[in-house]
């Protein structure tokens, strides 16, 4: 049987917790105050989808590897699903508005587009949209 988890948390570290939190606030997300304190903040992306904040000295708690660093090489692309291109290029806009770097340009696939921004971590984060209706059902 394969396994079928219904929930994904996803750990990133975090140099500042509050100016991440700042930042993701401006782009639209909203955090769980049940598990957020001085360390850490879980990000609301969906009611299955969460991103756990952690400040760098709590994520190292949790692993014996030394954390990326961000300026000079990707661990992760963080991929999020859009309902439509508008709402891509809103996501996106706002990150750009709240201090993210543009990342990639957008990309146009005519069934599919994308556009990414580097957060202010340094974490790469694309949002897609897929025309549904245009992947062959067979």
């Amino acid at each position: 049987m394969a396994l079928q988890a219904d929930k994904i948390f996803v750990n990133l570290p975090v140099k500042d917790l509050n100016k991440t939190v700042e930042f993701f606030t401006q782009i639209g997300f909203e955090f769980n105050p049940q598990f957020t304190d001085e360390n850490a903040t879980c990000m609301v992306i969906s009611e299955h989808i969460f991103v756990m904040l952690l400040v760098e000295d709590f994520f190292k708690t949790f692993t014996k590897k030394q954390i990326t660093d961000t300026a000079v090489s990707t661990e992760v692309i963080v991929a999020l699903s859009a309902d439509s291109r508008e709402q891509v290029d809103e996501i996106v806009s706002k990150a750009l508005a709240a201090g993210a770097a543009a990342y990639n340009d957008k990309v146009d696939h005519g069934f599919m587009y994308s556009w990414s921004f580097q957060d202010i971590n340094g974490h790469l984060w694309e949002l897609v949209y897929m025309d549904e209706s245009t992947v062959n059902q067979g």
